[in-house]
């Protein structure tokens, strides 16, 4: 991870029994919704509402995820979301994953977020409120 990254948010998400595959632990397509719901916790926790019809919004344009350690049910993830520094419309986030009682890193992903005007379809410039975080 970048050494300018900032601590943005930790949450913590159940794992529940539905999210394991046939393999007996947690499906890698849930590490992607785990990590969208802590970005959406921290988006909206500054008073930008996560909705598609809002005029502008955030939108995630690429995506990763290196799978260190299976999750198994049951258990509590925590995740953490990081940023780095602004662009004109995007920011680039990463995530951390572990699991409640256990120090070691699960798995850690990326995305990179954009700022959308949902009538155009194209990006535009980070809010104010949202850059002065950084």
């Amino acid at each position: 991870m970048e050494d300018s990254r900032k601590l943005l948010l930790t949450t913590r998400i159940p794992v529940r029994w539905g999210d394991m595959d046939f393999y007996g632990h947690v499906n890698s397509t849930l590490y992607f919704r785990y990590f969208e719901q802590a970005r959406v916790e921290w988006i909206e926790q500054l008073d930008f509402p996560v909705d598609p019809g809002q005029g502008e919004g955030p939108v995630v344009i690429n995506a990763s995820c290196t799978f260190l350690i299976p999750v198994n049910y049951p258990a509590t993830v925590i995740v953490k979301v990081f940023a780095g520094d602004p662009g004109r419309s995007s920011v680039m986030t990463w995530y951390e994953l572990y699991v409640e009682g256990d120090e070691r890193l699960f798995a850690e992903g990326a995305a990179k977020v954009v700022w959308m005007n949902m009538r155009t379809g194209k990006s535009a410039p980070l809010p104010d409120r949202l850059r002065a975080l950084f």
